[in-house]
């Protein structure tokens, strides 16, 4: 495991940094980091019809509540979901914000695979803010076609079900094959396995500075 004390998650829409290292960051809770979450929309252009608008940003306030990360570490952008592209500016200069106000240890965002456009925006803006810190990139198997798992974190059963009750938080995303406990438990076993432990979550390894 990285030793980090400033741990930040870069997930382009809310939910994504819950799904893509929730265990993780869950088990960096135990060990007192502090960890700062960054989500740079809330989709309000896309939540199902029967939800209000901004019912993603009251689901990522719950949902990370449920992780342990403080209210004072959650911010939520208000980009335009399938638009990053356009504002990769702006994306880039509040990374560099963060990079001066946080000095992370540890950086978690999508991966260099990533298919939809704002994960990868995402992942070249954080890797050209960060590019001096150790970053990893988190797995997303609907995201991608190939993923190079060579990273893995090792976690407890208590950091899977924190996931897990974090990701129930997103009431609005229910519908999505993967907002499951079956799912969750299912791959973080398999990230488990390929390891020799019961659960773990596997990241591409980007950079890695000592």
């Amino acid at each position: 495991m990285v030793n980090a004390e400033k741990v930040l998650v870069l997930a382009p829409h809310t939910d994504d940094g819950e799904l893509g290292c929730g265990g993780t960051l869950a088990r960096y809770l135990d060990t007192g980091a502090e960890i700062t979450y960054v989500a740079f929309s809330a989709c309000e252009e896309s939540v199902p019809e029967g939800f209000p608008r901004d019912a993603l940003r009251h689901e990522v306030v719950a949902a990370t509540k449920k992780l342990g990360i403080k209210l004072e570490n959650l911010i939520v952008r208000d980009y335009p979901v399938r638009k990053f592209n356009q504002h990769r500016q702006d994306i880039l200069e509040e990374l560099v914000q963060l990079r001066t106000r946080i000095d992370p240890d540890v950086v978690f965002m999508p991966c260099k695979y990533a298919l939809h456009q704002d994960h990868h925006a995402i992942y070249a803006e954080g890797l050209r803010a960060f590019k001096h810190y150790t970053c990893l990139g988190y797995d997303l198997p609907w995201d991608s076609i190939e993923f190079s798992s060579t990273a893995f974190f090792r976690l407890e059963e208590k950091h899977v079900l924190k996931k897990c009750a974090a990701i129930a938080e997103y009431k609005s995303q229910q519908f999505r094959s993967y907002i499951d406990d079956g799912f969750i438990k299912g791959l973080a076993r398999v990230r488990g396995a390929q390891i020799g432990c019961l659960y773990a979550e596997a990241f591409e390894l980007i950079r890695t500075i000592y």
